[in-house]
Formats: structure tokens, C-alpha cells, sequence
């Protein structure tokens, strides 16, 4: 029996949940955990777009080696998202340049857009540090890894 009387949940209200990566990918599980965390709002059809900054950059380098740390190596990953839907990836420059790092030695990550005939298009966006404050105002969510 239904309450008419019960208020009414809008299950179709997608949030912008944005996922905040500012650790190196190995040595902590933060990284990873926020990978897994991603994989699963995008699962629920949510907006999800992912930011990294500080040394959260690394975690998007080409040619991850762990086999001398005995990890897995999860960067491949990354490449994966499109299929999720998720295909913001904010890159703050301020982060690469203060490292020392050019845009060249990111991973390049793609997603097929549907609405162009499945066009291959770029996931990763690099921006400044004013613009990423601004992108981070519009989210319902921030989660900081």
C-alpha cells in the first residue's frame, strides 16, 4: 500500500560528483580507492568528472612500472572511463609545471562520441588553477583523495 501522503524522491536528479586526486598513485591507497569510488557514481548514472592536482598528476603518467614496489599496476585503467561515461578529466598546468612535467608525458585518454558518429575525443583537459576553482564551484560534490 502506498502513503499518498509520503513526499515524492526524484530518483532522475543526476549530481555532479567530482573526484579530487592530489596523491601520488602507489604508496597510499588513496589513488586507487578513488578509481574504485569513480568506477562505482559513474555505475549510478551520475555526472562524474575527476580532478588532479598536485602530485594527484602522476597518477595520469605514461609508462607506469610497479614491479618493483610488488603492486598492481591500475593505470590503465584510466582509459577505461569513457566506456563509464566519465570523460572530464581535469589536469591543473600550475601542478604539471611546478614538477617539472609537460602535458606529453600524460597518458592519453579518450572516449567515443556517441553524438559524432563515435568520434574519438580527448578526456584529459588541462587547466589553470583559477579555472579548475571555478569548474569545482559548479559540483554538487567534492571528494578529496
Amino acid at each position: 500500500m502506498t502513503d499518498v501522503n509520503a513526499p515524492q524522491v526524484n530518483t532522475d536528479v543526476k549530481k555532479k560528483f567530482m573526484f579530487v586526486n592530489r596523491k601520488a598513485p602507489y604508496g597510499t591507497i588513496y589513488a586507487l580507492e578513488a578509481l574504485e569510488v569513480v568506477l562505482i557514481s559513474a555505475a549510478f548514472e551520475q555526472d562524474v568528472s575527476l580532478a588532479f592536482l598536485d602530485d594527484g598528476v602522476y597518477q595520469l603518467m605514461k609508462g607506469q612500472d610497479t614491479i618493483g614496489i610488488g603492486m598492481k599496476n591500475f593505470s590503465p585503467t584510466y582509459r577505461a572511463l569513457g566506456d563509464y561515461d566519465v570523460t572530464k578529466l581535469y589536469v591543473e598546468r600550475e601542478s604539471l609545471d611546478e614538477r617539472g612535467l609537460k602535458p606529453e608525458v600524460l597518458m592519453e585518454i579518450t572516449y567515443e562520441d556517441e553524438n559524432e558518429d563515435f568520434a574519438q575525443k580527448p578526456s584529459v583537459h588541462f587547466v589553470s588553477r583559477s579555472e579548475l576553482t571555478e569548474i569545482m564551484a559548479q559540483q554538487d560534490v567534492l571528494l578529496n583523495f
